[in-house]
């Protein structure tokens, strides 16, 4: 698990602490943190990645309720597919095109949203 901490959590809040005070002196800006649906619905045989981006989802939308209204947009994206091709059968796939617009819908319409989960 202390890989994925590093990796997933550490890693985010790090990038985070970079960009977040020119976003709040400009009073704008996007943060999108993107997980597995793990982090919602967990899977036990990866139990370790989920634990840990369940803790990136709950600091991310920690962080949507605190700088709601200040013009920077949080959310996290909770993605229940493979991109791309599958190595679980029946597991359904999408395209990274088909995912896209829902970050870009995140950016520009859905500024007040703290949580998307894509799915097909």
């Amino acid at each position: 698990m202390q890989h994925e901490m590093e990796f997933q959590l550490y890693g985010a809040i790090a990038a985070t602490q970079v960009v977040l005070p020119a976003m709040r002196e400009a009073g704008a800006g996007t943060l999108l943190y993107t997980t597995g649906a793990g982090s919602i619905d967990p899977v036990p045989a990866v139990a370790n990645v989920n634990a840990v981006a369940a803790a990136l989802r709950n600091w991310a939308i920690n962080l949507h309720k605190e700088l709601d209204g200040t013009g920077i947009q949080v959310a996290h994206v909770g993605i229940d597919v493979s991109i791309g091709m599958s190595v679980v059968p029946g597991f359904p796939t999408a395209k990274p095109e088909q995912i896209s617009p829902a970050y870009w819908d995140l950016h520009t319409i859905k500024r007040d949203q703290a949580e998307l989960v894509f799915s097909l």
